[in-house]
């Protein structure tokens, strides 16, 4: 490769990332702040399996689902996230988030449907988003289970979601 292509090339690559973001290059964002090298915050690695899994309780799920809580939020983010794993047939209450969610199928295929709107099917790779205040329910379908991150942002006061009535058997067919 010509040696002066290589400059720019790499020139542009550096440049990119503040190009993308509507800066000059080398001029900071005024709205980022400037890294603090005496912070003391650590990047902390936790391993798969070390968090346990709880059953999803009854008042909230029908059939058998499985959380595993990811990661809690840590001031300033209130983010939080879980995987959830529903067996076939298993699924969510009727439910709201105040700040939205974000679902991330990793495994198998499944079903989430907004109140008064069509069930949509759901598979590994799909992410889902939904709005702030939409209620709505998601789970597996009768014959296969399916597995998804849910991510979603807390109010100040912990509060990630509102429950509402069950899926009744009867919705939950008319979905097929």
């Amino acid at each position: 490769m010509n040696p002066s292509v290589a400059i720019a090339t790499i020139a542009a690559v550096i440049t990119l990332p503040s190009v993308l973001a509507g800066q000059e290059a080398g001029k900071p964002d005024a709205q980022s702040p400037a890294p603090r090298p005496e912070s003391r915050a650590q990047i902390t690695v936790t391993h798969e399996g070390s968090r346990g899994t709880n059953l999803g309780p009854a008042e909230h799920f029908t059939g058998t689902v499985h959380i595993e809580p990811l990661f809690d939020a840590r001031a300033p983010s209130q983010t939080i996230g879980g995987k959830v794993t529903f067996q076939p047939g298993a699924r969510t209450a009727w439910h709201a988030h105040p700040l939205g969610q974000v679902l991330i199928v990793t495994d198998g295929v499944g079903w989430v449907q907004q109140w008064g709107g069509p069930v949509q099917v759901i598979r590994k790779g799909d992410v889902v988003w939904i709005p702030a205040g939409v209620k709505h329910w998601h789970g597996a379908t009768p014959t296969t289970s399916m597995t998804h991150i849910a991510i979603l942002e807390q109010l100040p006061d912990g509060n990630t979601g509102n429950w509402m009535e069950q899926v009744n058997d009867e919705e939950y067919r008319l979905s097929q």
